[in-house]
């Protein structure tokens, strides 16, 4: 039994180590396969990147181009030149690439197949062997468990057998020395009775106790030897259960041992026909291979030579493109000068919006006032309730007044600048700073609201920045309150709804020559002399309108081309 027990305990710790082994095995190969996907997913990411970036630069050459196309044609040919061999040499060089690269993806592929599947069947090989080694051993161990229950039952039938014929012995001994005995006693006792009868009661008792225990002890005795019997019994069944189970056991390892020696004969058979399909394809892929190679270094040769040629082109170009980024630089430089002028003016039209608006304001509630302080003296009748907080629902607020003063009158043939409102100005030169950066003039229809300027919200209140209330929109007009002449407001009567600013803005260019509006237009940041200081206007503004006064023929070509689209 102790035997057994070892070698249980060997089985158990052999399959917990093939346990271990396999879970080592598993956890490697998931591992492998998160690094590989992991590392797929960052080369993808990487050519997003790539592809990105060439998007990037792809779309900033073709601004570039838009740009130096209105300056100079020959300067695009060259570009446009450029891009087509460029493209030609990459596409050339793409499906070369592409070509050898998905051969050679293909030849791999099929070579990784049969590497893989060579792999697997020299695993299965490899488990075969082990498994030959472990029936060999347990084909030893069946043996001698074998061995040790034909000792075990030999020893057990001996033992039986040794213990009846004890026991049998055993009986008759005490049969015949009880008989013995009581032939004796009963011969004594005759013969004492004779002798003595007076002691005769006393002795018989004390024999019949003597009687009794002996008694008592064969008694136990023989029902100890009972149970030691059942006990061997009982043993005896087990071992023969065992051995029955041992038999079935063997029988099926015996069936078990057969299956296996027939699949390892297929798989033997497996293996050499995968070998040889093996080697015959490492054959047909080396030869391929050199095939392709000696293909490739011959077109590599001749493309080499294309590559020069464009590479000579391309530095052509390049001095070309340089020659073409520096003039670009120095328009640019220009450009530059002109946008911050119409800066600056933007602001300054803002700041006198400001001013005007909330001048206005505190005119109209002044008048108010003084209405209603009349109306309640009872000079005069109470005006209409006007609302000064810039209410969403209020229908006689100050803002709708205000905002009368953003919309243009009836198209006029001949329009002056200096009739328009500061917030008409305003419009009319954020139009011609948009037109400047090459977007589209907006064109609003009957029913669309005018845009309306960043210090006023969608509701028509004022939005409040630093502490300030910037501008309500502009105050009553029907009221007939006075307004100072720099504001010079619209008056209902000469304002229309169905007017775009692209029509207001063409009559308003072409009523004069385009130099003495655009110097108009430059006047309105001089509505003080003050503002030609340092302090208020920078010499950057200060000597682009000198070189207004000064060069007025460049600036009309300027503004001419600016303004065609209008």
């Amino acid at each position: 039994m102790k035997v057994d027990e070892h070698v249980i305990e060997r089985a158990k710790a052999n399959a917990s180590l093939w346990e271990a082994r396999l879970e080592v095995t598993e956890l490697s190969r998931i591992e492998y396969r998160d690094t590989s996907r992991r590392l797929a997913k960052n080369n993808e990411d990487l050519k997003k990147q790539q592809y990105k970036l060439e998007k990037d630069t792809m779309s900033v050459l073709s601004y570039l181009k838009k740009q130096d196309q209105e300056k100079d044609n020959m300067i695009e040919k060259l570009k446009q030149q450029l891009v087509e061999t460029k493209e030609k040499a990459k596409e050339e060089k793409e499906k070369l690439e592409h070509k050898y690269t998905m051969q050679i993806n293909e030849l791999e592929g099929q070579f990784h197949q049969k590497a893989k599947e060579i792999g697997m069947i020299q695993t299965e090989l490899k488990t075969m062997k082990e498994f030959q080694k472990r029936k060999i051993v347990v084909e030893k161990e069946l043996d001698e468990l074998k061995e040790n229950l034909r000792n075990s039952e030999k020893k057990h039938q001996e033992t039986l057998k040794r213990l009846e014929s004890r026991f049998f012995e055993e009986k008759h001994r005490l049969e015949q020395e009880a008989e013995k005995r009581i032939v004796m006693l009963a011969e004594r006792a005759h013969h004492e009775a004779m002798m003595q009868l007076s002691t005769a009661g006393r002795n018989v008792f004390k024999e019949n106790v003597y009687l009794h225990k002996a008694l008592t002890y064969h008694l136990k005795e023989a029902e100890t030897r009972q149970k030691t019997s059942e006990k061997l019994q009982e043993s005896h069944s087990c071992l023969m259960h065992q051995k029955e189970t041992n038999e079935l056991l063997i029988k099926e390892k015996i069936m078990q041992l057969t299956q296996q020696k027939s699949q390892i004969q297929t798989l033997q058979k497996k293996v050499l026909s995968l070998e040889n399909a093996l080697t015959y394809m490492t054959t047909e892929f080396e030869a391929e291979v050199f095939k392709l190679q000696q293909k490739a270094i011959i077109e590599n040769q001749a493309g080499k030579v294309e590559i020069d040629k464009l590479q000579y082109l391309l530095e052509m170009k390049d001095k070309e493109m340089n020659r073409v980024k520096k003039l670009a630089k120095n328009i640019l430089d220009q450009r530059t000068e002109v946008e911050q002028f119409f800066l600056d003016a933007l602001n300054q039209v803002k700041q006198q919006i400001l001013i005007n608006r909330k001048h206005y304001k505190q005119i109209a509630q002044a008048a108010f006032n003084l209405k209603m302080s009349a109306a309640c003296a009872g000079r005069t009748e109470y005006p209409r309730i006007r609302t000064f907080d810039g209410k969403e629902h209020s229908t006689n607020s100050v803002n709708h007044d205000l905002m009368e003063a953003e919309k243009w009158p009836s198209t006029q043939k001949n329009v002056d600048i200096r009739d328009l409102t500061w917030e008409q100005k305003e419009k009319v030169l954020r139009l011609l700073f948009a037109k400047m950066n090459g977007l589209a003039a907006r064109k609003y229809r009957s029913s669309s609201k005018p845009p309306v300027p960043d210090y006023i919200s969608d509701s028509g209140e004022m939005k409040e920045t630093g502490g300030e209330i910037n501008l309500p929109d502009q105050t009553f007009i029907t009221q007939q309150a006075p307004v100072s002449d720099s504001n010079k407001m619209m008056s209902p009567s000469i304002i229309s709804n169905g007017l775009q600013d692209s029509d207001i803005v063409r009559n308003l260019l072409f009523s004069q020559t385009v130099h003495h509006w655009y110097l108009s237009l430059c006047d309105i940041l001089l509505v003080h002399s003050s503002l030609l200081s340092k302090q208020l206007l920078g010499t950057d503004c200060r000597n682009f309108y000198n070189n207004v006064h000064t060069n007025k023929a460049a600036y009309y070509m300027y503004l001419e081309n600016l303004l065609i689209p209008f």
